[in-house]
């Protein structure tokens, strides 16, 4: 089969596209014919060694895809030949057959398409943990975003706004922040302006996926507010001291995703919940960008650099 994959750890231009061996069927696994293949953040972390990544020779990033089922195990129970399932944390994604444990596998409304299911797939789970299982904002909230037009900052955005929480955010272009009013949000501020000196003690909730910005962070929530850290996309964090957040009375949480999405069952039932999000339209998702996957280096350049907004898919 074909994939991408890398054998030393390093920029984007490590990246290679070729012929690799196939996935092993196991009693309890699935074979997937990738229709899509998400590129998240976390595969920039494994490709630059930074990262837990699966031990294999080369090395294949990626865990999430959509799918056709194109063999299963002797022991599969609920899955068939020709289903069509999403996953978002198998290993070994970037290629065109992906070995899938039954138990991750993702059944998808044939009312969502496989473009959209693999655009809101991972990111979707995410914004839905980190609104609902983390924040639980109320309506009348005021909470701000970084990174407001990324995968995850606008599904949030939609949801927070369903639930009647006013959103703020920070985007890094005009293009960007224009998306971003697209997707219900109330004021958006440019990364480079001064915005956060008249915003000092200001928001209920601020949702940091940057992980540089949580200084900035900290000082924009107000006393008795929280700060949901969820990601380091501009790089690590400085050490917090939580004298200084005693004294204000706020609270930094993070978490897992992983966590929560503890059983098949669960993932189901979360998955459906976002998909009939989407068919009730309030999430709309925003057209991805496609790369062939034979462009792999070139899909984690434009990532890395902030060049698209929104999900980036791989196509085999």
């Amino acid at each position: 089969m074909k994939a991408g994959y890398f054998t030393e750890f390093g920029g984007p231009e490590v990246l290679q596209y070729g012929t690799v061996a196939d996935p092993k069927l196991t009693t309890t696994g699935l074979i997937v014919k990738t229709q899509y293949i998400g590129l998240n953040y976390a595969d920039i972390y494994r490709r630059r060694g930074t990262y837990h990544l699966e031990k294999q020779t080369p090395y294949i990033d990626g865990y999430e895809g959509i799918g056709e089922v194109v063999a299963c195990g002797t022991a599969v129970q609920h899955v068939k030949e020709g289903d069509r399932v999403l996953f978002v944390d198998v290993p070994f994604a970037n290629a065109e057959l992906v070995a899938v444990p039954e138990a991750r596998a993702i059944h998808v409304p044939a009312a969502i398409s496989d473009q959209v299911a693999a655009t809101i797939g991972l990111q979707g789970l995410t914004a839905d943990f980190l609104a609902h299982d983390l924040a639980q904002n109320r309506a009348g909230d005021r909470v701000l975003i970084h990174g407001i037009s990324g995968g995850v900052g606008n599904l949030l955005t939609q949801l927070l706004t369903a639930d009647g929480v006013s959103v703020d955010g920070v985007a890094s272009t005009t293009a960007k922040q224009q998306l971003a009013y697209a997707a219900g949000a109330h004021e958006v501020f440019l990364r480079h302006s001064d915005w956060a000196a008249t915003h000092t003690n200001y928001f209920d909730t601020v949702f940091d996926g940057v992980g540089s910005t949580l200084p900035v962070s900290l000082a924009i929530t107000r006393r008795r507010g929280r700060i949901v850290f969820y990601g380091m996309a501009g790089g690590n964090p400085p050490k917090v001291d939580p004298i200084d957040l005693m004294s204000g009375s706020k609270s930094l949480m993070t978490g897992d995703l992983w966590d929560f999405l503890t059983d098949e069952t669960i993932r189901q039932a979360r998955a459906d919940r976002l998909f009939k999000a989407v068919l009730r339209q309030t999430i709309v998702p925003t057209t991805p960008t496609i790369y062939p996957l034979s462009a792999i280096s070139a899909a984690h350049t434009a990532l890395e650099q902030g060049q698209v907004a929104g999900k980036i898919l791989l196509a085999p």
